[in-house]
C-alpha cells in the first residue's frame, strides 16, 4: 500500500479523496490555486502545496506544477479525482513516466474510451449493445453522410468523438439540415476539443440516462455494482442521481452489468470506471465510458456499502479487488442532490462568502461538502459547493428523507439551488420514478420563475 499520495483536485472531491487516504494510513498531499487557500482540505492537510494561480489553466490543468508538487513532497501516486486532469491519457503517461502510480486506468484504456468512435467499436466487440449509428467517424462526402443518416433514421444526432460535457451535438430532424449540421458541428469539436472527427447516431426521443459502476483490477477481476439513473438533467448536466433505477427489471441490469465487467476483462481495464447508457423500450444504448470516478458515485457506496474511492486505492496499488460479484449487496435506495452556487431558476452563478452554512443529518444522510461558514466560493471553477445524499429501506423513505433534509439545509450569503432541489422532491411524476432526460428541462420550461 502507498505511504503518501498526491490529491490532483479541489472541491468535494479532494476532501473525499483525503478521508479515503486517512482511513488506509495514508498521508494525502492536497494542491491547491491561490483561490482555494481557504478550502477545508487544505486547512485540514497534512501537506499542502500551492500549484499555481487561480485560473485552472494555469493550476489544476498545469501537469508540470503537479508533478513537481509530487517530486518535492515524496508522493508515491497521483489521484486525479474526477474533471480536470481525470480523463487525461497523455497526463497518466506523464504520471507513470516520472515514476508515480497514476490512481487510475492505463493511458491505453483512457484514450480507447475517451475517443467515443473507438469507445463504440470497444463496445460492439465486447458485446455491449450500441446506438445504432455510422460505424465510425464521418466521411467528408456529403452523399455518404446523407446514405449513412438514411440508413440510421431520422432524427439524428452528431456528436464530437471527442466530446463531454454535453459540447460537440447537434440533434438533425431532416436531410436538408444534415451537412450544415455535420460541418458545423465538427467546427465546433476542432475549437473545444482539438479533434475535428464526429460520428452520427440515431437520435432516441425519450430515453432515460442510466449507468453501471464498474471495479476492475490489475489480476483481470471486474464486477459491477449495479446501476444508476442520473436521468434528472439540465443541459447535459445531471442535477439528481438515484440508484437503484425505478422500474427497471433486476434481469435486465445483471445482463447489461455482466456484459460491462466483461468488457472491462477484455480492455483490460483497473480501476473504478462507469459505462453510460440511454435506455428506451427496454433495451440499453451504450453512448459513453466515464474513466474515473463520477460526482454521484456516492449513491452507489450507500446501497452496496462498498467504498469507491478506497477500492480505488487498492487496486492501483497491486491488490485484488476484496470481494466477488456475488458478494456485493444491494440494499435500499439512495438518492443524490447536488448544492450549486447558482440561481435556483435562472443558473446564473452564485459565487461569494457564505456567512452561514448548516448542513442536514439524522437517520441515512450523508453530505458531501468542502464548504463551511465564511468559507469564499471563488468565480473561478464549477458551481458545484457539494452534495446531499440520503439512503432509505425503500425509495419513498429515501424521498421523504431528502425532503427533511434539504428542508434542515440552511445557505446564506450566497445564493444555492436547494429551492429547486425542494420543489422536484415533492413533484409527481419526479415521485413516481422513471423521468427520461427531457423531463427537467421540460419542468423548467412550465414553470419560469
Amino acid at each position: 500500500m502507498f505511504k503518501k499520495i498526491l490529491v490532483a483536485n479541489r472541491g468535494e472531491i479532494a476532501l473525499r479523496i483525503q478521508r479515503a487516504c486517512r482511513e488506509l494510513g495514508i498521508k494525502a498531499v492536497m494542491v491547491y490555486s491561490e483561490a482555494d487557500r481557504e478550502a477545508k482540505y487544505v486547512k485540514l492537510a497534512e501537506e499542502a502545496v500551492c500549484i499555481g494561480p487561480a485560473p485552472s489553466s494555469a493550476s489544476y490543468l498545469n501537469m508540470p506544477a503537479i508533478i513537481s508538487a509530487a517530486e518535492v513532497t515524496d508522493a508515491e501516486a497521483i489521484h486525479p479525482g474526477y474533471g480536470f486532469l481525470s480523463e487525461n491519457a497523455d497526463f497518466a503517461e506523464r504520471v507513470e513516466k516520472s515514476g508515480f502510480q497514476f490512481i487510475g486506468p492505463t493511458p491505453e484504456s483512457i484514450r480507447i474510451m475517451g475517443d467515443k468512435v473507438s469507445a463504440k467499436q470497444a463496445m460492439i466487440k465486447a458485446g455491449v449493445p450500441c446506438v445504432p449509428g455510422s460505424e465510425g467517424e464521418l466521411p467528408d462526402d456529403p452523399a455518404t453522410i446523407r446514405r449513412i443518416a438514411r440508413t440510421v433514421g431520422y432524427p439524428v444526432i452528431i456528436k464530437a468523438a471527442g466530446g463531454g460535457g454535453g459540447r460537440g451535438m447537434r440533434v438533425v430532424h431532416t436531410e436538408a439540415a444534415l451537412v450544415n449540421a455535420v460541418q458545423m458541428t465538427k467546427a465546433e469539436a476542432q475549437a473545444a476539443f482539438n479533434n475535428p472527427s464526429v460520428y452520427m447516431e440515431k437520435f432516441l426521443q425519450n430515453p432515460r440516462h442510466i449507468e453501471i459502476q464498474v471495479l476492475a483490477d490489475k489480476h483481470k477481476n471486474a464486477v459491477y455494482l449495479g446501476e444508476r439513473d442520473c436521468s434528472m438533467q439540465r443541459r447535459h448536466q445531471k442535477v439528481i442521481e438515484e440508484a437503484p433505477a425505478p422500474g427497471i427489471p433486476r434481469k435486465l441490469i445483471e445482463k447489461i452489468g455482466e456484459r460491462c465487467a466483461a468488457a472491462c476483462k477484455r480492455i483490460g481495464y483497473r480501476g473504478a470506471g462507469t459505462f453510460e447508457f440511454l435506455y428506451e423500450n427496454g433495451e440499453f444504448y451504450f453512448i459513453e465510458m466515464n474513466t474515473r470516478v463520477q460526482v454521484e458515485h456516492p449513491v452507489t457506496e450507500l446501497v452496496t456499502g462498498i467504498d469507491i474511492v478506497k477500492t480505488q486505492i487498492m487496486v492501483a496499488a497491486g491488490e485484488k479487488l476484496p470481494f466477488t460479484q456475488r458478494q456485493i449487496p444491494l440494499q435500499g435506495h439512495a438518492i443524490e442532490c447536488r448544492v450549486n452556487a447558482e440561481d435556483p431558476y435562472k443558473f446564473t452563478p452564485s459565487p461569494g462568502r457564505i456567512t452561514m452554512w448548516h448542513a442536514p443529518g439524522g437517520p441515512g444522510v450523508r453530505v458531501d461538502s468542502h464548504v463551511y461558514t465564511n468559507y469564499f466560493v471563488p468565480p473561478n471553477y464549477d458551481s458545484m459547493i457539494g452534495k446531499i445524499i440520503v439512503h432509505g429501506d425503500t425509495r419513498e423513505e429515501a424521498l421523504a428523507r431528502m425532503r427533511t433534509a434539504l428542508l434542515e439545509t440552511v445557505v446564506e450569503g450566497i445564493q444555492t439551488n436547494i429551492p429547486l432541489h425542494r420543489e422536484l422532491m415533492v413533484d409527481a411524476k419526479f415521485m413516481a420514478g422513471g423521468t427520461n432526460i427531457h423531463y427537467l428541462e421540460e419542468w423548467l420550461g412550465a414553470h419560469k420563475r
